[in-house]
């Protein structure tokens, strides 16, 4: 079965969610951990917890992703940032076990200007200081689009922070469409040597979800603009060619396209559909 859902508003609460979902046809969803600009979360609520894990339990939702705000940067040049960032995941990470065995997403972060080693090995050393053998929640590292000063849009700057972290194998990657065409990656007219070289280089097994989105951007472009599926450079065919690769076909996919909930329900029901045929 197609696990497909789309990015929600965790305002109301858990159990909202998964309703929200299945309302235009999802079976799994993503989340902002609190505003995806920073600052505080709220107060867990473990009541909505709760009936959030019987009502998931029975609409067949088996994985649900977090995603953690856009301003943690656990390589900013400034100190001060990069422990906001460590607070922030450990914060998010201790809220995970309150509905445990998911994901967690993460922008890996921007070097400004320090380099991709300095970036790299502070990166790690913020995981190392948080990620602990009794956690339930697997860590995802996004593919990145390489704008700017970003690490993570080669694949073997992802495996340098795998390796250098000690609890490694609670990390894993999230592959973003649309950003690994904008960092190269030619996935929309060679999926499989895309693949074959992310197998090479950190590992399918590592591969657990998949952000899909079409690009406003050509290949090699490093700009990150999301479109909807279909209006972009990717286009339907090579988006459905992604989502039914046999080394992609069983993983949770996300839709991060420029929609309110209705445009997430027609890319869902056009996507399913799609799906089914192959």
């Amino acid at each position: 079965m197609l696990k497909i859902g789309c990015h929600l508003s965790a305002a109301k609460g858990y159990l909202h969610m998964g309703q929200e979902a299945v309302s235009i046809g999802a079976n799994t969803f993503q989340f902002f951990t609190r505003n995806p600009r920073g600052g505080n979360a709220k107060p867990m609520d473990t009541a909505d917890t709760e009936a959030f894990r019987a009502y998931a339990a029975e609409a067949g939702i088996d994985v649900i992703l977090a995603h953690a705000p856009y301003t943690l940067n656990a390589c900013s040049a400034d100190p001060s940032i990069r422990a906001f960032a460590a607070r922030t995941m450990a914060d998010d990470l201790e809220r995970m076990e309150y509905t445990p065995g998911n994901l967690y997403n993460f922008h890996p972060g921007s070097h400004v200007g320090q380099g991709i080693e300095t970036g790299i090995s502070q990166i790690a050393e913020m995981l190392n200081g948080i990620l602990k053998p009794e956690l339930h929640t697997t860590v995802l590292l996004e593919t990145m689009a390489g704008k700017g000063s970003e690490v993570g849009s080669r694949f073997e700057e992802l495996r340098e922070i795998i390796d250098r972290t000690e609890h490694g194998d609670l990390l894993g990657v999230c592959l973003d469409t649309c950003h690994v065409n904008d960092a190269g990656y030619d996935i929309a007219g060679d999926v499989d040597g895309v693949l074959t070289e992310f197998d090479r280089v950190i590992g399918l097994n590592r591969l657990k979800a998949v952000h899909v989105n079409d690009s406003k951007n050509p290949l090699g472009a490093h700009k990150d603009r999301h479109e909807k599926i279909g209006l972009g450079t990717l286009g339907t065919e090579a988006i459905i060619r992604i989502m039914t690769h046999p080394a992609l076909r069983e993983l949770p996919f996300l839709l991060e396209t420029p929609n309110e909930l209705d445009g997430y329900a027609a890319e869902i029901e056009l996507l399913k559909g799609l799906w089914r045929q192959k």
